[in-house]
């Protein structure tokens, strides 16, 4: 996974699932963070991230994903295809596995071997998994919606694992009544 460079910034940003961060350079998005609990928390995650960066206001573009991203943790459909995602130091392969979940529709899922197969390596869901797991974009690259074979969960990197998977597939209305979820 890239690190920032001297010419990194990042924001943060409310969210109805909390504060997020953001980070971006000249070459277009380099992450985003989703909640680390609270606003200071993920203050120290984005530091940690891009330890060069720097708190700033946001440009337009980088205002435009924000607003999306605010609009995608309501329940609105929002797309990031138009989004600059600065791929450098991101691995080949994971860039193809964020390309086809960047596809993968609000509410709908697919499994690691489907996401294997449409890259024409069926055998990879494994690494799929891997791949996702180090998405530096969660979730403008949704890896959510990519569950584990017989659509369970799977596991999630993020802040709160598979409990905020599970929540924001719910929040897409991909899954709906999902027993003690928030208990």
């Amino acid at each position: 996974m890239r690190t920032a460079t001297a010419t990194s910034f990042f924001a943060l940003f409310d969210t109805a699932i909390g504060c997020c961060g953001i980070a971006w350079g000249d070459a277009g998005i380099q992450g985003v963070q989703l909640p680390e609990g609270g606003a200071q928390q993920t203050r120290d995650r984005m530091r940690e991230r891009f330890p060069d960066g720097q708190e700033a206001a946001p440009p337009a573009d980088v205002q435009v994903a924000i607003e999306g991203v605010v609009a995608m943790l309501r329940g609105q459909a929002h797309d990031f295809s138009t989004l600059v995602l600065d791929m450098r130091g991101v691995p080949e392969f994971h860039q193809r596995v964020y390309a086809v979940a960047r596809n993968i529709a609000p509410g709908q899922t697919l499994t690691y071997g489907e996401v294997a197969a449409r890259l024409g390596e069926p055998g990879a869901a494994r690494a799929v998994g891997q791949a996702l797991g180090r998405n530096p974009f969660a979730p403008v690259v949704p890896c959510h919606r990519v569950l584990a074979a017989g659509d369970k969960p799977g596991g999630f990197s993020a802040s709160g694992g598979v409990r905020t998977k599970l929540r924001l597939l719910l929040i897409e209305g991909a899954m709906r009544g999902t027993p003690g979820l928030f208990d």
